[in-house]
């Protein structure tokens, strides 16, 4: 699995947890689905993702080997 695809795993995983957290237990969740959105933007932009950083020092490789 490359970064790219565990990045947008775990983006769409928090969200999809966050709205059924946001309906069950409490409304203030949907601030977290809120980030994560805001996060996805700002990195298309600048290229800058703090969870990209994370997951190469976990030593997920960068991009496809063929």
């Amino acid at each position: 699995m490359t970064i790219d695809k565990a990045v947008m795993r775990f983006a769409g995983t928090v969200v999809l947890a966050s709205l059924a957290l946001g309906v069950y237990v409490s409304p203030n969740w949907y601030w977290l689905t809120a980030f994560v959105g805001a996060n996805l933007i700002q990195s298309s932009f600048t290229g800058f993702c703090p969870l990209a950083i994370v997951l190469k020092k976990l030593g997920i490789r960068s991009g496809a080997a063929f």
